[in-house]
């Protein structure tokens, strides 16, 4: 195993967790949470202990921070946050499960979790990757990318594919597998050298700054014929500016709603029935979970990608733990370049 697969990393003899104390107001923010720590914790009859090596920081925590209906429960306040992460198992008591292997799961904002195997979402007995790449393109937001564009989306030879928020961990890997299948691409961003980075790094055909660009009148430049597939993150003003140009027959991937503030109460927005009965639309939502029993098989296609360089990525790394609080509302801001996650060295 080389260094570049796996970093240094110390085993501490604490376990910091960031803890849930107040329900945000809309996105997370660092006062919604507190720090603390105490003693590590053992693994009972058929459980685990995982020393957590990355924390995951992903746009669905602002769901599972919120008291509101999602597809998961909320987190308790006084809990610690739900998270995704890629640690090693240092003691287990479960059978399948041996110390020194790593895993990827539910094991939250803190330096050491005790799991069962039902919170393990890939277990990786050898490392195909850099270690990193199991909580980014090989973790929810690779298996998204391949398993929503390629399920839902439904690509054709020719197509035009439209993706918001292009330049992110999920968005960066659709615009490549995209291309890949022989589509052309049009990626919507937020700052100019994410523009850059979408056309010269993620290979995109074209780039456009929302925030400067009236993003319809662009999407009819790129395509005058209108959209094959829509790969949408961020809902709101700007899924209503492409619903009017989808080509009949299209294809809406519904993946994230990262540009509504609040649910509650729900925004109202424009009547769209007609241009989903009229062009003949399907549109469809997709969230990973749904799809465990896919995890390890697509895993190992995306790390095969990674391994010849036909799929590159980006990762943001903050190594300061403190910085925790405060990365969901980074993210939201739009402030990280590439994967967001924690490296507890």
């Amino acid at each position: 195993m080389t260094p570049r697969m796996l970093p240094d990393y110390a085993r501490p003899d604490r376990n910091r967790r960031v803890l849930l104390t107040r329900r945000p107001n809309g996105i997370p923010q660092a006062d919604d949470f507190a720090l603390d720590e105490g003693d590590i914790p053992r693994p009972g009859e058929g459980q685990m202990l995982i020393r957590n090596i990355y924390l995951s920081v992903d746009p669905a925590q602002r769901g599972w921070a919120a008291d509101a209906a999602n597809y998961s429960a909320p987190v308790p306040l006084g809990g610690v946050m739900r998270a995704l992460a890629v640690g090693e198992i240092i003691e287990s008591r479960a059978p399948g499960f041996e110390a020194g292997q790593f895993v990827y799961g539910w094991f939250d904002w803190q330096d050491y979790a005790v799991a069962e195997p039902d919170q393990v979402l890939n277990h990786i007995p050898e490392l195909l990757a850099p270690l990193s790449a199991y909580a980014g393109p090989l973790g929810i937001n690779g298996l998204t990318a391949e398993l929503a564009f390629a399920r839902l989306g439904r690509p054709e030879r020719g197509d035009t594919v439209v993706v918001s928020t292009a330049a992110g961990a999920v968005g960066s890997l659709v615009g490549q597998l995209a291309r890949a299948s022989g589509c052309r691409t049009l990626g919507l961003t937020g700052d100019p050298e994410k523009v850059r980075r979408c056309v010269e790094r993620f290979g995109y055909d074209h780039a456009v700054d929302y925030k400067t660009e009236d993003v319809g009148e662009a999407v009819s430049r790129f395509s005058p014929d209108g959209i094959d597939i829509y790969f949408d993150n961020v809902g709101g003003s700007t899924l209503d500016a492409l619903l009017a140009r989808m080509k009949m027959g299209g294809r809406i991937v519904q993946c994230g709603t990262a540009s509504v503030a609040s649910w509650s109460p729900a925004p109202v927005g424009p009547r769209v029935e007609r241009e989903i009965l009229t062009r003949r639309l399907s549109w469809n939502g997709f969230v990973i979970f749904d799809h465990r029993d896919r995890f390890a098989a697509t895993a190992s296609r995306l790390a095969a990608l990674i391994a010849s360089g036909d799929l590159v990525y980006d990762e943001d790394i903050s190594t300061d733990f403190a910085s925790a609080p405060g990365a969901i509302a980074r993210l939201y801001a739009g402030q990280n370049r590439g994967k967001a996650m924690i490296f507890l060295g």
